[in-house]
């Protein structure tokens, strides 16, 4: 992905097809987490710590941590990995790390080489639903207009959630050390970032359901013969490449310093939804056997709901695109 010039109002345009170097990365992620069915987040669905320490290590040996950081790669690199945890459904500090990383410039040495950062965002003092506290080195805080780096928490619950990603009530005593960022930047990262979980999530959601209708029979031939379903597979596959690109754009300009507003909102508010739909039909595709728990379809239906609601839903970024656009 690239930039490919300028449109006749002057606006950046990019390639959305992968450079080699890309798909290396992105091939080599989904190798590696296709063969750690241990991290899978029906493996780790009894582990207190809520994903695999073992798998993480691995992680942080190959060097995916430091992608986002790396001079010859970047934000939109580390996000092509962000979509393989999504694909295969992979609980992982992996994303909440990459957001702080790239907010904050002088954790990215520490966070490169494998110390979990994660992002909350607090009304007096206390934060909700922050992931992966419990394992973290450190917080992202944000209070009001005001961001600052705090390296431990007085109080840290667990909380129930619907997601795959451990979250927690966390309550700080401290200010920590103040950082010069907008917090609107921090949660534009992470919205991209989230983005990019969803679209790994619903291609995955896609693939299974065109291989499961090639496969079950009903009437004599396989379902996936008879014209609805294959409706549902071709409004899947709208949703999931309509994604794709409204992702990677947000993401792209991010990646190179452009002012993303705009991207971001659109992005997360389509594609929060995009990717429950698709899970909608995928359930309707695989008919009751998709509802158990013995089917993995239930992940990535909690991780659409969950991945929804992190940094702001689609009402709140409709919202800010409305403003952006002076509606």
């Amino acid at each position: 992905m690239g930039a490919v010039g300028q449109d006749p109002a002057g606006v950046a345009l990019m390639d959305l097809t992968l450079t080699e170097d890309q798909e290396l990365i992105q091939r080599t992620a989904r190798e590696f987490l296709s063969a750690h069915a241990g991290a899978s987040a029906r493996a780790v669905a009894g582990d207190p710590a809520g994903y695999s320490t073992a798998t993480w290590k691995e992680v942080v040996d190959l060097g995916w941590t430091g992608v986002a950081f790396d001079e010859s790669m970047g934000f939109l690199e580390a996000c092509l990995l962000a979509g393989e945890f999504g694909r295969f459904a992979v609980p992982s500090p992996f994303t909440a790390s990459l957001v702080c990383g790239m907010a904050v410039e002088s954790l990215r040495p520490e966070i490169a080489a494998g110390r979990v950062y994660t992002f909350a965002s607090t009304v007096d003092g206390v934060a909700e639903l922050v992931p992966y506290a419990e394992a973290a080195d450190g917080f992202v805080v944000a209070a009001g207009d005001s961001v600052s780096v705090v390296e431990s928490a007085a109080e840290i619950v667990r909380q129930d959630v619907i997601g795959l990603d451990p979250k927690y009530r966390v309550r700080f005593a401290g200010q920590g050390e103040p950082v010069h960022v907008a917090p609107s930047l921090v949660r534009a990262y992470g919205a991209a970032a989230t983005c990019a979980e969803m679209v790994g999530g619903a291609q995955a959601v896609l693939d299974e359901s065109v291989s499961y209708a090639t496969q079950r029979e009903q009437f004599g031939r396989p379902i996936g013969a008879f014209q609805a379903v294959q409706h549902h597979c071709a409004n899947m596959a709208i949703d999931v490449l309509g994604s794709r690109f409204i992702a990677y754009e947000a993401i792209w300009r991010l990646s190179r310093g452009l002012d993303a507003a705009v991207e971001v909102a659109v992005a997360k508010s389509w594609v929060s939804e995009a990717y429950q739909r698709v899970c909608s039909l995928g359930h309707q595709i695989h008919g009751a056997i998709g509802f158990t728990a013995e089917h993995d379809l239930h992940f990535h239906t909690r991780h659409a709901i969950a991945s929804a609601l992190a940094f702001g839903d689609a009402d709140e970024h409709t919202e800010a695109l409305a403003r952006q656009l002076g509606l």
